[in-house]
């Protein structure tokens, strides 16, 4: 086991790790940038070095310098998180030829399943249904023949994308030149890299994303699905586990293809497949995030499996000490995510608690929210012995829940939660009770 951890990250999500990291007897080395010298952070981890400026290109972007941080300190291995480089094949390439384990899957993996439209070819390959699609574009005017083909509506998606980025949707031939330049414009302004493709739009659809954990040995399990069809700007703002639209029978089918998937990948670590699923439960492959997800709490809530922990674990070579038989799924879990509209300062921070009541967050009374990062302020996360119950738990604690100081979406979220087709579990991606 390691002895001591860099974590690659800010905000809650290093705070998790770290935390993580204390309960397993682990020394844990921070990185901060120059706006984050005074944020939880970096006071909570043994050592704490500043590695750049207020920028994310500066410091947390800055591969090098997190690399000679890990070097100076000792660290062992590197936990690179969610967001920035946890899903960079050459920093990961780097921190193992530095002698520096980095705790996700090797590079070569990351590689294949960051490049959207060569992951759609190995999982269709893998006998994984895919979304009807084309390959890499070379102009609005390929696309357009392209969509002719697959008919309208189309999705213009970027081969690097991520976190909404570089996605357009076009319903009319005439949309597709502009939609063709702002995505690819896009794309490139985010991830160096302009190249897209086409996807058939789906209608009436669900997002579901699959938790997979994987061993060097290929031991493989799939710790059910996640729902994470509530989003705003293609942007993902509440999950719950298990979803009110997957079934015990729909479940095994989804477990199925997800472990086929990562097997035939030789997955190792922490990763997510994601998939659609339609009205009559046909569902395809969309993409694999091979990284932690924002949302794993809700199913560690629902499994009692700490996801942190076994992706430590993992990296250092320990097998997994789980089987599919050992997945057991407990009550409802959601969590809402509590994003800044704006940068401030909190002037008061409350958090509500109670049984199986969570708020993964790095918010403190004094804090500055930064207008350098993620809007992301923290997590809060319930759980509950049925969805009914995890409804009335998350509006109430939602209720109690005060930012004062930084404008945030927490009235935003109770009225999803009230909404009649949230409340139905008869919801899809194209929820706008926000838009209301």
């Amino acid at each position: 086991m390691f002895s001591k951890i860099l974590i690659a990250n800010r905000g809650e999500i290093a705070v998790r790790i770290i935390r993580a990291c204390k309960e397993m007897g682990i020394s844990t080395v921070a990185v901060c940038s120059a706006a984050d010298k005074d944020a939880l952070h970096s006071g909570l981890a043994d050592e704490c070095l500043c590695i750049g400026g207020n920028e994310a290109s500066e410091s947390y972007l800055n591969a090098k310098n997190i690399i000679s941080a890990a070097l100076v300190t000792g660290a062992e291995a590197i936990h690179p998180g969610y967001g920035f480089l946890s899903e960079n094949a050459e920093f990961a390439d780097m921190c193992r030829q530095y002698g520096v384990e980095f705790i996700g899957p090797d590079s070569q993996t990351m590689q294949l399943m960051c490049d959207k439209s060569s992951a759609r070819q190995f999982m269709s390959g893998a006998g994984i249904s895919v979304i009807p699609g084309t390959g890499l574009l070379s102009s609005a005017a390929e696309a357009c023949e392209a969509a002719e083909a697959l008919g309208y509506p189309v999705i213009i998606k970027a081969r690097s994308g991520g976190g909404g980025k570089g996605i357009r949707i076009v319903n009319t031939p005439e949309e597709m030149e502009h939609a063709y330049r702002i995505a690819s414009a896009e794309s490139m302004a985010s991830f160096s890299d302009g190249a897209l493709y086409l996807e058939k739009r789906l209608q009436r659809v669900k997002h579901i994303e699959m938790q997979i954990l994987a061993d060097e040995g290929g031991n493989t399990v799939c710790l059910a699905e996640r729902e994470c069809s509530i989003q705003k700007y293609n942007q993902k703002l509440l999950e719950e586990s298990p979803s009110p639209a997957v079934g015990n029978l729909l479940r095994g089918k989804l477990t199925d293809a997800a472990i086929k998937a990562a097997r035939a990948l030789r997955y190792k670590n922490a990763g997510t497949i994601e998939f659609l699923l339609d009205e009559n439960e046909d569902y395809y492959f969309m993409e694999m995030n091979v990284r932690l997800q924002v949302e794993h709490g809700v199913t560690e809530q629902v499994t009692g499996i700490d996801i942190v922990k076994r992706q430590i674990r993992i990296a250092a070579g320990v097998p997994l000490d789980i089987t599919q038989k050992d997945v057991m799924l407990t009550g409802s879990s959601i969590e809402c995510r509590i994003n800044a509209s704006a940068p401030g300062k909190v002037s008061f921070l409350h958090v509500p608690g109670g049984p199986r009541v969570r708020f993964d967050s790095a918010l403190w009374t004094g804090y500055k929210a930064p207008p350098f990062y993620d809007s992301l302020l923290g997590k809060l996360i319930v759980h509950a012995g049925d969805r009914e119950e995890a409804i009335r738990k998350m509006t109430a604690s939602l209720c109690e829940l005060v930012i004062d100081g930084v404008p945030n979406n927490i009235d935003e979220q109770i009225a999803i939660l009230s909404d009649p087709a949230f409340m139905s579990g008869n919801y899809f991606t194209d929820f706008n009770n926000y838009t209301r």
